[in-house]
């Protein structure tokens, strides 16, 4: 059977839930900075998992090993990790939102520039980045990917400054869109963070060597201490010395303005377990479960949760109604993609491939299901389906975030509006009929502002960014403007 054809199918079973594109990690200074990098992408691998890659610096020579597929099948391997020598290392776990699905796009990309080799990797998606790739051709440069992450290794190549980190600077202030980005040279790691904050970014310590990573899970895996988290606007500059020793070079945002993380972070792809923002992902999901028990009760007699996003908020949802929470849901950790050919009898087993009915907690019970988010509704009335074959009396869909009306442009793979299900029923009760649920009701966003440690929403200054439910964008969108979506993402993928 063909790789390609197994990737179709699980990809079908995933459409209906939203991607975050990548995670970084980079480490200056420690002998074993690969094998380091090498475990940080593993705590990151939930924010992408179609393939990783490490660039390391040994002292003479920049080494990369880039490899479609999980961290634990390629970077578990010591030969692998031997390939990658040196005390200095970035790496990237990549989920793509559009674009081949190629090695050519891996990150971290490379160059071999005036001032010296540099690896650059990010998270996130550059708004104007089609606009940059078609003016950069114009002038004759050559395109080696189809990643927007390649347009800022040619604006640092074209660079008036004579250093790499002016150059690096320079490059991304001509950026726009959210992003957190790393970038490797002979000698320093260079770590960025856009404007007003939408992706994350932290920086930590181990044995008194820098780290940068996306959330504080990869920190925690290797034992790392939290420092902060890089400020919005923020570019740091570690550089390793010829004695050995390592400076910092912190340099503030010249135009500071508020911060405005990604409210999905919260929602449903930082890992609960990280601190985000300041925040705990798991107690702001557990908050989200009880504003959402309050503003949208229910008579039932069980809790279930819809594995595993929805699992903090079902137990804060159980807690407030003082309804039992139970696993009614079980989920197949291992469901790959490759062993799966689409055929039409597989299909009809659906979403029962990654979740199975728990019938000894849904028999004869009014059932409320908890799920983190609605995108297409296509996975609900699967799930809904399910749990009536397995015999649940009534079954009330509560979702722990507002409906989703506008696509995402910073590096969150959305449908286009009119796929959203939001935005195909006129109200609530339809969505409900359409996914077979005896009722649907959804987090307000006051709520989800309040769950996560804020006031309730001020549009004329809001504290995060939500356009996906309000439609308020935080940044001009240039290369959307200049051509429809569909048009951008058959041109051009979104690095990280």
């Amino acid at each position: 059977m063909s790789d390609g054809a197994a990737i179709t199918m699980i990809d079908e079973l995933d459409g209906d839930t939203l991607h975050e594109e990548c995670g970084v990690f980079g480490i200056l200074g420690h002998p074993e900075a690969a094998t380091l990098t090498a475990l940080g992408l593993h705590a990151l691998q939930h924010r992408g998992q179609e393939a990783a890659g490490i660039v390391s610096f040994d002292g003479q020579q920049f080494r990369a090993e880039k490899h479609m597929g999980l961290v634990g099948d390629h970077y578990t391997n010591p030969a692998t990790l031997a390939k990658l020598p040196g005390a200095m290392a970035i790496g990237h776990t990549r989920y793509s939102t559009t674009g081949e699905v190629a090695l050519r796009n891996v990150q971290p990309l490379f160059a071999e520039l005036e001032v010296g080799g540099i690896a650059v990797a990010h998270n996130g998606n550059f708004t104007n980045g089609l606009t940059m790739r078609r003016q950069l051709i114009a002038g004759g440069a050559i395109c080696q990917s189809t990643s927007d992450t390649e347009v800022v290794l040619h604006l640092i190549a074209r660079s008036r400054y004579t250093n790499s980190t002016d150059r690096f600077i320079d490059a991304i202030r001509q950026m726009e869109g959210g992003y957190s980005m790393l970038a490797l040279t002979r000698t320093k790691l260079i770590a960025a963070r856009d404007p007003i904050g939408i992706r994350p970014l932290v920086m930590g310590e181990l044995d008194g060597k820098p780290i940068f990573c996306s959330e504080t899970c990869a920190l925690d895996i290797i034992g790392a201490k939290y420092i902060r988290d890089v400020e919005n606007g923020e570019v740091i500059i570690c550089e390793m010395q010829p004695d050995g020793s390592i400076t910092i070079d912190e340099r503030k945002s010249t135009n500071p303005q508020p911060e405005r993380l990604c409210l999905f972070e919260y929602v449903y792809f930082a890992r609960p377990d990280s601190v985000v923002g300041g925040r705990s992902v798991y107690v702001a999901r557990k908050n989200m479960g009880m504003n959402l028990a309050k503003e949208a009760a229910v008579e039932a007699d069980v809790v279930v949760p819809v594995p595993d996003g929805g699992t903090p908020a079902a137990l804060g949802y159980a807690q407030q109604s003082g309804i039992p929470f139970e696993y009614g849901i079980i989920r197949n950790h291992y469901v790959g993609r490759t062993f799966i050919e689409p055929t039409q009898q597989i299909r009809a087993f659906g979403v029962k491939l990654k979740h199975s009915a728990n019938r000894a907690m849904i028999a004869g019970k009014r059932v409320v299901l908890v799920d983190d988010s609605i995108v297409r509704g296509t996975t609900s009335i699967k799930i809904v389906q399910m749990i009536r074959d397995a015999g649940a009396k009534e079954v009330h869909i509560r979702v722990a975030s507002p409906m989703i009306f506008y696509p995402d442009f910073y590096g969150i793979d959305t449908p286009d509006a009119d796929k959203l299900l939001a935005n195909q029923y006129s109200d609530v009760n339809a969505m409900a009929k359409h996914i077979g649920a005896d009722s649907l009701a959804f987090l307000s966003i006051d709520g989800l502002y309040q769950a996560v440690g804020g006031e309730a929403r001020n549009p004329k200054k809001p504290q995060f960014t939500d356009h996906y439910f309000t439609g308020d964008y935080p940044t001009r969108l240039l290369d959307k403007d200049a051509e429809t979506a569909g048009s951008k993402r058959s041109v051009l993928a979104a690095g990280g």
